[in-house]
């Protein structure tokens, strides 16, 4: 009789995303078996994820996995996985910057780094790009922290602050800041701006697709017609950016763009791309801002002369974001500095069926 598989399992929340983190050595190595028990825990199949531990929406259908680190320099090892549910496909082209802020006091308490009294300074390589972020943790009696008075904007109440650093996030899936070799692309007549900075990111006026920017999230899914361009434009922008199969990728990301209207840098809102995020991912942040700073991009000229150091606030549906961006020694793009907060949800096993059916998009 087939038994089901358990896995060991710790289940996060990573600055406003969820899901669960998994030592890379209770996993299998090779990316088919991986992916297979992958997409039987998060409930693949159903939109719901009702057979499995997904949430149900893309913000909490994400996998972290976690491993001692194979690149000098680094602390560990993170490998970052969508699980896109309903078409049973796990995507590891993409990074997340808010499962980042959970990686680091994961870490810490599966024995991998060593805690320090008062902060631990966490160098996490991520796999999925090759780059390098600085996570520091807040270790009192060295014991990682969860409460404090950090406050971020898509989550409730307060806790302990984790301090992200992208050291060098240009060119993270493409090799280039601006992978198309141009600040601004033409695209069936519309303006966008192609970056690559944590994540590849297609940006581009709200104004020009018809919209304000300040729609609610929900509203975008209903207008099919919407989508469908939007879909279309990040198609193209993805086969200009070296993705010719991007149509079955999560990146590049559509991000638009306004003018703010609440005192901030920018109003955006993120895809994922396929639903508007609910607040604004990490990663994409560092990109937007990232473009803030290169001239004549949309988002340059929709900002204006910027100066580092200095701060990029994005309003998004839940509230703010900040970006902090200090010019990096000899680096192509600033490093971006990030508030984040972290929770541990619970532990335990959670189980895959013996045998699923598997489809992989590893292209990264």
């Amino acid at each position: 009789m087939n038994r089901q598989i358990g896995i060991p399992c710790v289940m996060m929340r990573g600055g406003t995303s969820r899901g669960p983190f998994f030592l890379a050595s209770d996993l299998p190595a090779r990316p088919a078996e991986r992916d297979a028990l992958l997409l039987s825990v998060m409930g693949a199949g159903n939109d719901l994820g009702i057979d499995g531990i997904g949430g149900g929406n893309p913000l909490t259908s994400k996998v972290a996995i976690v491993g001692p680190a194979t690149r000098a320099g680094a602390d560990v090892d993170y490998l970052f996985a969508q699980v896109r549910v309903q078409e049973g496909v796990v995507d590891t082209s993409p990074n997340c910057g808010n499962m980042l802020a959970a990686v680091g006091p994961f870490a810490i308490e599966s024995g991998l780094v060593p805690a320090a009294n008062g902060v631990t300074v966490v160098r996490i390589h991520n796999v999925n790009t090759g780059k390098l972020i600085e996570a520091r943790i807040q270790t009192p009696g060295g014991q990682v922290a969860y409460e404090g008075e950090a406050v971020i904007d898509g989550v409730p109440g307060t806790a302990a602050p984790i301090h992200l650093a992208f050291l060098d996030a240009a060119g993270a899936n493409t090799g280039r800041l601006l992978p198309t070799g141009s600040p601004v692309d033409l695209i069936d007549g519309i303006a966008v701006s192609c970056v690559d900075a944590a994540i590849p990111v297609m940006l581009v006026r709200a104004a020009d697709l018809g919209k304000t920017g300040y729609e609610a999230v929900d509203s975008f899914r209903s207008d099919r017609e919407f989508m469908a361009r939007l879909e279309a434009l990040r198609v193209e922008a993805g086969r200009r950016m070296g993705f010719p199969n991007a149509a079955g990728m999560v990146i590049p990301k559509p991000v638009l763009l306004a003018p703010p209207t609440r005192g901030g840098t920018l109003t955006v809102r993120y895809f994922m791309p396929h639903d508007c995020h609910r607040a604004m991912a990490i990663t994409g942040a560092v990109a937007t801002a990232t473009a803030c700073t290169i001239p004549e991009t949309v988002a340059a000229a929709l900002v204006g002369r910027f100066t580092m150091p200095g701060d990029i606030t994005f309003e998004h549906p839940a509230g703010r974001l900040t970006v902090r961006l200090e010019a990096g020694d000899g680096q192509s793009a600033p490093t971006a500095g990030i508030l984040r907060t972290a929770r541990r949800l619970f532990e335990g096993t959670v189980f895959a069926r013996p045998s699923t059916p598997s489809r992989t998009a590893m292209a990264a």
